[in-house]
């Protein structure tokens, strides 16, 4: 099974929170819906200027920045779950506190165009991991935050992440 023939996960391959996130994801070619989404949100991020980067819509929540920040981290974390339960590694791994690493992280002191590089970057190396994927490590099991899950949903997890945020970014950002 190649990234471009994946199939939509099914319920019981991921914990239902996630549920909302697979479900933004369109049947089709994955890898190229992956590819066009980073090429997308890079255009729509590239446009934001440096002060308006600082903008958030409500108290406490995230600036411009620190969403980028977050989709970056988010990433790389779940393509670290996929590609260690691809590897066939049964550790389980740990919960992810986005709101601490948000809070942690320097997303503010970064200029905006910092941020849309670094996401290109991290898109193109999830691109080149999904790619190398066997059939065989598609449907591999692992234990994230005391969740069974496949890499399968892992992925569908990556770009249904992003799509959410993407509406977020639009609807209440502005963008």
């Amino acid at each position: 099974m190649l990234a471009t023939e994946l199939t939509r996960p099914a319920d019981n391959e991921y914990a239902q929170h996630y549920a909302g996130y697979v479900s933004l994801v369109r049947d089709g070619d994955f890898l190229e819906q992956l590819q066009r989404q980073g090429r997308d949100v890079a255009a729509l991020l590239g446009k934001v200027s440096e002060d308006r980067s600082r903008f958030r819509y409500a108290e406490g929540k995230w600036s411009i920045r620190e969403v980028a920040g977050h989709l970056s981290d988010s990433e790389r974390v779940f393509t670290y779950r996929a590609l260690t339960f691809a590897r066939a590694d049964a550790t389980p791994l740990p919960p992810y506190d986005e709101n601490a690493w948000g809070a942690a992280s320097n997303a503010d002191d970064r200029p905006m165009r910092a941020h849309v590089e670094e996401m290109q970057a991290v898109r193109a190396a999830t691109l080149a991991l999904f790619r190398g994927f066997s059939d065989v490590e598609w449907t591999r099991w692992g234990t994230a935050s005391g969740h069974k899950i496949t890499v399968r949903a892992l992925a569908y997890i990556v770009l249904g992440h992003e799509t959410h945020h993407l509406k977020v970014l639009r609807e209440r950002y502005g963008l």
